[in-house]
């Protein structure tokens, strides 16, 4: 009985080592068999890190504000009777813009006048007597203030007639007029508004943490929409004397050229401060980056491992990213120069996927982009 029951165990125990060597080879030629169905390698561009000069670049919202800029109205009542100039034409200082009815003014302007033609007469009768001991020093005192309130006189009358005359206070661009001929005008009626344009502000705001890489004399680029994408460039000239206490944030001002006119008051525009440049920065395209929650990672190209491995493989690598500039970012930590990053396609790898490398078509890589539909 012993005897036959040691025959049945080994013939068990020889079964289950027949059925282990059966079930390894169908496994080892299954993944034979999956080997032959792997996807072709993945087809991505590359770039090789180096370092290069860096141009740090803090980049906020500004508006555009006139160096001069008013809305011209009249400080006295009266009738437009002549209107000089044409709404968003060029202007110099001291143009007429509107004159208001001074019929009134200019009649008591000539009683003035006539009032002190005839104090200056005495007053020189006065002078010719008093030069003779004819009259006293009071008579000819008299004489001389009655010719001095009557040439004040015909100042303050002459002063009327100027304050309805209305003209440029300074070089600009006239607004659209609002003013009609034959109009009745209120003190602070509106006629136009007058701004210059060349230079021009741009006021905008930072942080308060940011306030100690910003002085005097930095250079500023400024980009408006529908400016065909062109940059201004400016110096900072003003920095505000306190930080706002609601938002922490320091109000600044830098003075843009603006020859043309392109930039106009109240434009929404965006401000880039040109910080120093830094040396042997390693930057790469945006495109590299694989952004995640659990950390930000690039794919590295490296030469295939293991056994009968050929071509090309990518091996994920996290990275520690810093400013961006246009299509790149620059990279704190995580690579060296030489590395070799896939620029594109990186939303479908993985480590160890195998890859050829095809750079006849490469995605954009520039500091300063300038799409075509901007």
């Amino acid at each position: 009985m012993l005897k036959r029951m040691s025959l049945m165990l080994g013939l068990f125990i020889l079964f289950l080592v027949a059925l282990g060597v059966f079930t390894y080879f169908r496994f080892k030629a299954g993944m034979a068999m999956m080997a032959k169905f792997a996807p072709p390698p993945a087809a991505v561009t590359s770039v090789v890190a180096k370092p290069q000069t860096w141009q740090p670049i803090l980049s906020v919202v500004g508006s555009m504000r006139a160096v001069n800029g008013v809305l011209v109205s009249t400080d006295l009542a009266g009738i437009v009777t002549r209107i000089a100039f044409e709404s968003g034409r060029e202007l110099k200082k001291g143009d007429l813009l509107v004159k208001l009815d001074t019929q009134q003014e200019a009649a008591q302007l000539h009683s003035a006048q006539a009032r002190r033609e005839l104090a200056r007469i005495s007053l020189q009768r006065q002078s010719d007597l008093f030069a003779k001991k004819a009259v006293a020093q009071s008579d000819f005192d008299s004489a001389q203030s009655e010719f001095r309130q009557a040439d004040a006189a015909v100042e303050e009358a002459q002063a009327m007639i100027d304050r309805k005359t209305i003209t440029a206070p300074f070089d600009g661009l006239a607004g659209i007029r609002q003013v009609d001929l034959g109009q009745y005008l209120n003190v602070g009626n509106p006629i136009a508004p007058l701004q210059s344009l060349d230079p021009i502000y741009v006021e905008f705001s930072i942080p308060q943490q940011d306030f100690n890489q910003v002085t005097l004399g930095k250079k500023v680029r400024v980009r408006a929409d529908g400016v065909d994408g062109q940059e201004f460039e400016g110096v900072i000239t003003a920095l505000d004397s306190k930080v706002d206490e609601a938002t922490r944030n320091v109000t600044i001002q830098a003075t843009v050229k603006n020859p043309d006119h392109k930039l106009r008051p109240g434009m929404y525009v965006n401000v880039d401060i040109l910080l120093p440049e830094q040396a042997g920065v390693i930057a790469i395209p945006a495109s590299s980056i694989n952004y995640a929650p659990y950390g930000d990672s690039v794919f590295l190209i490296k030469d295939a491992t293991g056994p009968g491995a050929k071509g090309k493989e990518v091996i994920q690598q996290f990275v520690k990213l810093g400013a961006t500039r246009g299509d790149q970012v620059s990279v704190l930590s995580g690579l060296k120069p030489g590395d070799e990053v896939v620029t594109s396609g990186v939303f479908k790898l993985r480590s160890h996927a195998p890859v050829i490398i095809n750079n006849s078509v490469q995605p954009t890589n520039d500091l300063n982009p300038n799409p075509p539909d901007t």
